[in-house]
């Protein structure tokens, strides 16, 4: 495929690509409102349900500080989450996508 011209504005407008944008943007807009709402529960618990977040669970570990160390959790859960989406629908959409890409429009 090096040297090759290939019209972007038609593979833009082809069906398939605009099936696979739209998936693809439309779950990932659902992860990230997820991960802001999740977030942000920690200032707000911390300002506002403080004595929520002093509940000793062992030791000097409270759940605020297990709560703060569950943003990883979710931050790792949402990676492969995503990962796994575009292996599994993503990544076999564009697949098909780059096969016919030089016919797609007709090539320049």
């Amino acid at each position: 495929m090096s040297g090759s011209q290939f019209d972007w504005a038609a593979i833009d407008q082809d069906p398939r690509f605009q099936a696979l944008h739209k998936k693809k943007t439309t779950f990932l807009w659902g992860l990230m409102l997820f991960s802001i709402a999740y977030y942000f529960l920690l200032p707000v618990g911390a300002a506002y349900f403080q004595d929520l977040f002093k509940i000793k669970v062992w030791g000097p570990v409270n759940v605020g500080i297990l709560f703060a160390l569950s943003e990883f959790i979710v931050a790792w859960a949402i990676a492969a989450i995503y990962a796994q989406r575009a292996n599994r629908q993503y990544d076999a959409m564009a697949a098909e996508i780059v096969r016919d890409a030089k016919n797609i429009g007709g090539s320049k």
